[in-house]
C-alpha cells in the first residue's frame, strides 16, 4: 500500500459532508490545506447547501455509474473520508446506505485511483444486535479487504444525541432516564474533536490499516451524572424520573406483533430496539474476554467535554442542536 504524496495539496472526497459531523470534518480538512469535494445524496428539489469554499456534487449512491461520472468525473483524488450514515438505522435504510452506498463509493474510488479511505463507523458495532450495526460491519470488512490504506474510526456517543433534555430541565421538568440512570456510560466526543481526529488519520501512519475506537476527554459519564449537572447548571431543583427497561420491551413486543400485519410497524419496532440498545448498552470499549465495557480501555481524544457543551448551550453561546434519529430522549 502506497502512502499519499506529501509535497502538494491533496484532494479529498468527503461523503456525508453536509451533515453535522461532516461539516466539521470538511472545515478541519480545508483548514489543513486540503482541496475538498463533497459528494452528497441526490434529492428532489434544491441541492444541499455547500460548506463555504467547498464544492458539492450531487450523486446517486445507489448507482455506481453516477458516483463515477457525477462524482469523481475522471479527476484525481487522493483519499475518501466518509461521514455518511443512514438517517434512521432501520434495516432497509441501513443496508442501502451503511453498506451498499459505501460499497458503491468504494468501488468507484478504486476505479478513480484513490489510495486511502477514512471511515467514520460507530463503537456500538462491537456488539452487533441491530441491522445498522451489521450493515456497518459488513462494509468495514469490505474496506479492510479492498487493498486501500484504511482507517476505521469507531466513535462513541455524540454531543447532539445527549442534548435533548436541556430545554425540559430549564423549564423545571424532570430529567428522564432508564433504570437508576447508571445502566450505561459513555465518553462523548464533540463534532470538532472528532473532525480533527478523522482529518489527522490521513497523515498519521499509526492510524493506518487499523480499527480505532475513540471517545472524548475526561471520565466516562452516566445519564444520571448528565441530569445532575444540568440541574446545577440551570439552577433549578432537579427531578430525576426513572423509566423501567421493561417498558421498552413491551413497546417492542407490541410493535413486532403489529408488524406481522402492517410492515410499517415492523420498522417502528426496529427503531424501538435501537432506543433500547442505547438505553442499556454503554458506548465504551467492550472487553471480549469479560463481556464488560471498559472505560479505562476506551481511548480519549480532544479538549471539549459534554459539560462544556451543555454550559455553552444554556448560556446562549451556541444554539441547541437538531437531534438525530437515534436520540433516546
Amino acid at each position: 500500500m502506497q502512502p499519499l504524496p506529501s509535497k502538494r495539496a491533496r484532494r479529498v472526497c468527503v461523503l456525508g459532508g453536509t451533515g453535522t459531523i461532516g461539516r466539521a470534518t470538511v472545515a478541519a480538512l480545508a483548514g489543513r490545506g486540503y482541496e475538498v469535494v463533497c459528494f452528497t445524496r441526490s434529492r428532489a428539489g434544491a441541492p444541499a447547501p455547500a460548506p463555504e469554499g467547498v464544492s458539492v456534487r450531487s450523486v446517486d449512491f445507489a448507482d455506481p455509474r453516477s458516483i463515477a461520472e457525477d462524482g469523481f468525473r475522471g479527476e484525481a483524488f487522493d483519499a475518501v473520508v466518509s461521514c455518511m450514515a443512514s438517517r434512521t438505522g432501520a434495516p432497509r435504510d441501513a443496508w442501502a446506505v451503511d453498506y451498499q452506498a459505501h460499497v458503491n463509493a468504494l468501488e468507484a474510488a478504486r476505479g478513480a485511483g484513490v489510495r486511502q479511505f477514512v471511515l467514520l463507523s460507530a463503537i456500538c458495532v462491537q456488539k452487533p444486535l441491530l441491522a445498522f450495526q451489521q450493515a456497518k460491519l459488513a462494509f468495514e470488512k469490505a474496506l479492510v479487504e479492498s487493498g486501500l490504506t484504511y482507517s476505521i474510526v469507531r466513535a462513541t456517543a455524540f454531543f447532539k444525541s445527549l442534548s435533548g433534555q436541556i430545554e425540559r430541565v430549564k423549564q423545571g421538568q424532570s430529567f428522564l432516564m432508564f433504570g437508576d440512570g447508571t445502566l450505561t456510560a459513555c465518553k462523548p466526543i464533540s463534532d470538532g474533536d472528532l473532525a480533527t481526529y478523522l482529518s489527522d488519520c490521513l497523515t498519521d501512519e499509526r492510524r493506518w490499516n487499523r480499527i480505532l475506537p475513540i471517545g472524548g476527554p475526561g471520565e466516562a459519564i452516566t445519564p444520571r451524572q448528565q441530569g445532575e449537572f444540568l440541574g446545577k447548571l440551570v439552577g433549578k431543583p432537579l427531578r430525576l424520573q426513572c423509566a423501567p427497561v421493561w417498558l421498552l420491551d413491551s413497546i417492542i413486543a407490541m410493535l413486532s406483533l403489529l408488524g406481522c400485519v402492517a410492515p410499517r410497524f415492523a420498522e417502528k419496532a426496529e427503531l424501538a430496539r435501537i432506543g433500547r440498545y442505547y438505553a442499556t448498552e454503554s458506548m465504551l470499549t467492550l472487553d471480549p474476554k469479560t463481556g464488560r465495557y471498559d472505560a479505562a480501555a476506551t481511548p480519549s481524544f480532544g479538549t471539549e467535554t459534554l459539560f462544556d457543551y451543555y454550559q455553552a448551550i444554556v448560556s446562549g453561546v451556541i444554539a441547541a442542536p437538531e437531534r438525530g434519529d437515534h436520540a433516546v430522549f
